[in-house]
């Protein structure tokens, strides 16, 4: 693939700091991979005899498939590792481990990382490219991509929509990314939930905090809801599920208030019943289907815009 002008960045750490016009390349280059993406089993060579690490430290099920699915069908040869399964769980730090998987050739890392800042730190200490596929509560900026790359297909524009983020924004690194992205792309991002899942610094974002999902119903454009992330939550921070649901759940009662043609999104996995009811999350607003496909377009061209530095 042909570098594209306007990109020049080696590593996808996060979103925060990338321009409009970096955010718009990304989108494009996506683009041209959306008709590999599906089913059809098609294949490029842009990576052709590159060698990609999948490096995850965290479960993930569909993350880690849609990277895998992206290198390969750009051509690329793929090592599936994880924590378990390295000298990490011998003792060894993720810098030396990285460093040794550099010395056999790899050209990429996808790191998934419980520790905020991993995917920098390997940044700054080998040379193949590192793309960030979720670290800590910092950032996940392939999942903020893919949806953002799927209001674009279905609006054309962010600029002015309204977004709602509902649920678990504190423990929540998609929420993270959205969020710089979706401002840096003139959209109007407003924050859901109880104040108990949100961050202690939320007030510092640039969002709009809102504790009644009511209120803001008929507003809004896109609903992104969030999984409460209960394996992170060491204290109660709702009295039950069955409240929670009830206060800030995506029911049908509620989609009846908003408008016809709100986009439903969800990065998965999905507590149906829970942050959202089964019909709506099969319902004709839904996108999250169509969000797993675009995952693996958006995938397919940071990789190939990365491996595009030199």
């Amino acid at each position: 693939m042909k570098k594209p002008k306007i990109w020049n960045n080696k590593h996808l750490l996060g979103l925060k700091k990338l321009s409009a016009d970096e955010l718009t390349c990304i989108f494009d280059t996506a683009e041209n991979y959306v008709k590999y993406a599906g089913g059809t089993g098609q294949k490029t060579d842009d990576l052709k005899g590159k060698l990609v690490v999948n490096l995850f430290f965290e479960d993930s099920t569909r993350t880690r498939s849609s990277f895998a699915i992206a290198a390969s069908r750009l051509g690329a040869d793929v090592i599936e590792l994880t924590a378990k399964a390295s000298s990490l769980s011998k003792g060894e730090t993720l810098r030396d481990t990285a460093r040794n998987l550099e010395a056999m050739g790899i050209d990429m890392v996808v790191i998934r990382h419980s520790a905020g800042g991993a995917p920098y730190l390997l940044s700054q200490n080998i040379e193949a490219s590192i793309l960030n596929a979720g670290d800590g509560y910092h950032e996940h900026p392939t999942q903020a991509l893919l949806d953002i790359f799927t209001i674009r297909q279905l609006r054309g524009s962010l600029e002015g929509l309204k977004v709602a983020i509902v649920g678990d924004i504190a423990h929540s690194r998609v929420a993270r990314s959205n969020i710089w992205a979706l401002n840096t792309l003139g959209a109007k991002v407003f924050v859901v939930g109880p104040p108990t899942l949100m961050p202690s610094a939320v007030n510092k974002l640039p969002v709009t905090v809102c504790h009644d999902f009511d209120s803001i119903i008929s507003e809004m454009d896109v609903f992104n809801m969030l999984r409460v992330q209960s394996e992170r939550i060491k204290s109660q921070v709702f009295p039950s599920t069955r409240e929670y649901s009830r206060i800030f759940g995506l029911t049908n009662n509620r989609m009846k208030r908003a408008k016809k043609d709100v986009i439903v999104m969800h990065p998965g996995p999905i507590n149906r019943g829970v942050e959202i009811d089964s019909d709506v999350a099969d319902g004709p607003n839904s996108t999250i289907l169509k969000q797993v496909t675009n995952g693996v377009a958006i995938r397919m061209a940071v990789m190939a815009l990365c491996d595009s530095v030199k």
